[in-house]
C-alpha cells in the first residue's frame, strides 16, 4: 500500500454495530484515512450529520480534502482525550453513535519521516499530532533506565525490558538514538528472536509509541466521556488491535455500562 491508502478494519461490523439512523448525528474520533467515515456517510440521508477528527494533521488535511463540499460533515484537528470539550465547544449536539479505531494507521506507517515503523528507516519521532510535544527521540534521550524499563515492560509487555532500557543507556552515552533503525537494532542486539516470528523491535516500538502519545490513559476518561454524551440509544464503536486496549476497553465498559 502506499501513502494515503488505508483499508478500513471491520468495516461491516462496525457500521452494523452503529445502527446508523439516517438523519443521526455520529462521530468518527480516529478518522485515519476516511474509510469508516465514508461509510457512515453512505448511510447518512441530507438531514443526518458527521463530525470527524483526527490528531494527525495529516489526517485532518486529507479529511478536508474529501468532504470539504459536504455540508452534513464537520472536521476538527484534535485528540480525542478533548472529546467533552471540543464537542461542546462545536455545538453540534448529542451523538447517536461514536466511533474510535485505536492505534496507529497504515499511512502513519507508511510514512518514514513520521518514525512509527522498524521497517523503514526515519527519526524517531512517532507522535500523532506532529505539531506539538516531545518525540520518541526527545524522551529516549533523557528517560533514566528505570523509566524506559517500566514503559517498556507495561506497554510493550516485553520481558527483556530491563536489558533493552539498559542498552539504550549504554548506546546514548556514545551515540544518541536519532532513527528507527538506532533503536531497532538495538533492540534485535538484545532481545532474542521471536518465537511467532514478529520482530524483535515491535513490543518496544508499541511501548514508545504508547508512551509518546499516553494513548492508554486517555482512551479510558474519553470512553467515560463518550458514555456521558450519548444519546439514549446510542452506540459506541471501539476497535482495539491488541491486548492492553482491548483490557482498557473491557474494563472501562463493565464498569460504565
Amino acid at each position: 500500500m502506499g501513502h494515503g491508502s488505508h483499508i478500513p478494519v471491520l468495516l461491516a461490523e462496525v457500521i452494523e454495530g452503529l445502527n446508523i439512523n439516517a438523519s443521526g448525528f455520529y462521530i468518527d474520533l480516529t478518522y485515519g484515512r476516511g474509510g469508516h467515515a465514508q461509510a457512515i456517510l453512505d448511510r447518512l440521508g441530507p438531514e443526518g450529520k458527521l463530525l470527524v477528527c483526527d490528531k494527525d494533521p495529516a489526517a485532518v488535511r486529507d479529511a478536508e480534502r474529501r468532504f470539504l463540499d459536504d455540508a452534513r460533515v464537520r472536521i476538527v484537528h484534535a485528540d480525542y482525550a478533548d472529546y467533552d470539550r471540543f464537542i461542546l465547544s462545536e455545538g453540534v449536539g448529542i451523538p447517536n453513535g461514536v466511533l474510535m479505531d485505536l492505534g496507529v494507521s497504515s499511512p502513519q506507517l507508511d510514512d518514514e519521516a513520521r518514525g512509527f515503523s522498524f521497517k523503514r528507516m526515519g527519526p524517531l519521532d512517532m507522535r500523532m499530532d506532529s505539531s506539538q510535544g516531545k518525540t520518541a527521540a526527545d524522551w529516549l534521550a533523557v528517560a533514566n533506565q528505570g523509566e524506559l524499563e517500566r514503559v517498556i515492560r507495561n506497554y510493550g509487555e516485553e520481558r527483556y525490558a530491563r536489558r533493552v532500557a539498559k542498552a539504550i543507556v549504554e548506546q546514548r552515552k556514545e551515540n544518541p538514538l536519532k532513527t528507527t533503525f538506532d533503536l531497532a537494532e538495538l533492540v534485535r542486539r538484545v532481545v532474542p528472536p521471536r518465537r511467532d516470528g514478529k520482530d524483535a523491535a515491535t513490543r518496544t516500538f508499541q511501548a514508545i509509541r504508547i508512551f509518546v502519545n499516553q494513548e492508554l490513559v486517555a482512551l479510558a476518561e474519553t470512553i467515560e466521556k463518550i458514555i456521558d454524551h450519548l444519546a439514549p440509544g446510542g452506540r459506541l464503536a471501539v476497535i482495539s488491535f491488541h491486548s492492553l486496549e482491548d483490557r482498557v476497553v473491557k474494563r472501562c465498559l463493565r464498569r460504565l455500562l
